[in-house]
């Protein structure tokens, strides 16, 4: 049987976790303070650990963090107070799988504990793999196998054609929800005025051509992944809906009088710096914190040395062409920048395997862009000119601004008609000390 350890002052709460455990065929032990709760899992093996925030010694965080350390291999969620929301993401930075809010739910209780015994290993299927052997390829692929075990929100990011998507589905097939949907969702294809049905369903009526009820794409995650492909395209409106869905854990359907309970973890990408639109006023800050507990970036192709030849060799393997790549054509490969990165050489492959006419794949079989790298161009050289002349002229001006104000930055922000939120951000991207 499986064991679990509770850590709570509370006897009721230790009472009521027990119980919920025991009915699942679950062995429970107890502690009450985190040095009882150090003490137990010193001398104990256990499957998975529950911890309320506050303890009599320190709180839970104290206790994820040491456990990372000590135990790395334990799951352990937080018991955190409704809607403290700050304190549920920091534990899941730290390490913990999930959290629970108080007043307790047993029916999510009892999916987070399923989630969290099903733990397993990264799929062998190659397809499914992240090939290469660059330095950022291996971290890359440290840090999936990390946060498949948590079910913290994470954002994927890189640039078009990197390989966003297949992270996502590396994460979710990794993890504990491997044997539940996948549910992708492009959302700079879905129109904004049917985005609210699309996401969350509707009942029949509930407005003109409203025939039957439908399910929303998050409902249809429940048990699994929702993964949000170019979550940047989403409208401010539609931002904070999402926002409750991801704290509350519950949506409502277009025309429903009440709320549904939903259980998906939430998984995003974007080509762009959120970063930059959240500065901009153009994505809201409380979203851009709860999706990007964890950040994954995928490095560009250009960034990976020979994984180029490795990835090359897989796709046209997959293909089953018959053919394979020249000298000169390897050499090709390895100079060229790949603007299009992975989503490019499949392309570029796929086309030079229709135009061979022998065995072998040449250089001219390619058919690559003949201005290579768009960092060489006279175009490029004449922006980047320009993107440091414009970043000097700002730079002077919020200067000159804080200088004024005797650097209340409040002051030199309205002095400046920005945000303090865009005049934090812009003293931070241009190095000002301030």
């Amino acid at each position: 049987m499986p064991r679990a350890l509770v850590i709570d002052d509370e006897p009721d709460i230790c009472e009521l976790l027990t119980l919920t455990l025991g009915r699942m065929d679950i062995d429970t032990d107890s502690a009450a303070d985190v040095g009882g709760a150090r003490k137990k899992l010193s001398e104990q093996s256990y499957d998975l650990c529950l911890t309320d925030m506050r303890l009599p010694d320190g709180d839970g965080l104290e206790l994820v963090e040491w456990m990372q350390t000590h135990t790395p291999t334990v799951p352990v969620a937080v018991i955190t107070a409704h809607g403290n929301v700050e304190t549920a993401v920091q534990a899941l930075k730290l390490g913990a799988f999930d959290f629970i809010s108080k007043p307790l739910d047993l029916g999510n209780l009892r999916s987070i504990v399923e989630n969290a015994l099903k733990i397993g290993a990264a799929p062998d299927d190659e397809d499914s793999r992240l090939l290469g052997d660059s330095s950022p390829m291996r971290e890359l692929r440290e840090m999936v196998d990390k946060v498949a075990r948590s079910q913290a929100p994470v954002h994927v990011s890189g640039e078009s054609g990197t390989g966003k998507e297949l992270v996502a589905r590396l994460i979710h097939e990794s993890g504990p929800r491997s044997d539940g949907p996948f549910v992708p969702v492009n959302c700079g294809a879905i129109p904004a005025e049917l985005m609210e049905s699309e996401f969350f369903g509707h009942r029949k009526g509930s407005f003109t051509g409203a025939v039957s009820d439908k399910l929303g794409l998050v409902q249809s995650a429940d048990g699994g992944t929702l993964f949000l492909d170019e979550i940047a395209d989403l409208p401010l409106a539609m931002q904070v809906k999402l926002l409750r869905v991801i704290q509350e854990k519950t949506v409502r359907p277009v025309g429903a009088s009440s709320e549904e309970t939903v259980n998906a973890r939430i998984l995003s990408a974007t080509h762009k710096t959120l970063s930059e639109m959240v500065a901009a006023g153009q994505f809201r800050e409380d979203l851009y914190y709860r999706i990007n507990v964890i950040e994954l970036r995928v490095p560009a192709l250009r960034e990976r040395g020979d994984d180029v030849l490795i990835l090359a060799r897989h796709i046209l393997k997959r293909h089953n062409a018959q053919v394979s790549l020249d000298e000169d054509a390897e050499r090709a490969l390895l100079s060229y920048s790949f603007p299009g990165n992975v989503r490019e050489l499949e392309n570029m492959l796929e086309r030079a395997v229709t135009l061979c006419t022998s065995g072998t794949i040449s250089e001219s079989d390619l058919h690559m862009r003949t201005t290579g790298s768009a960092e060489s161009t006279p175009a490029a050289a004449i922006s980047t000119k320009l993107g440091d002349q414009v970043e000097d002229v700002q730079r002077q001006a919020i200067v000159e601004a804080l200088e004024k104000t005797r650097y209340n930055k409040t002051a030199a922000a309205k002095l400046l008609g920005l945000s303090f939120r865009q005049l934090r951000y812009r003293i931070k991207k241009l190095g000002i000390d301030a």
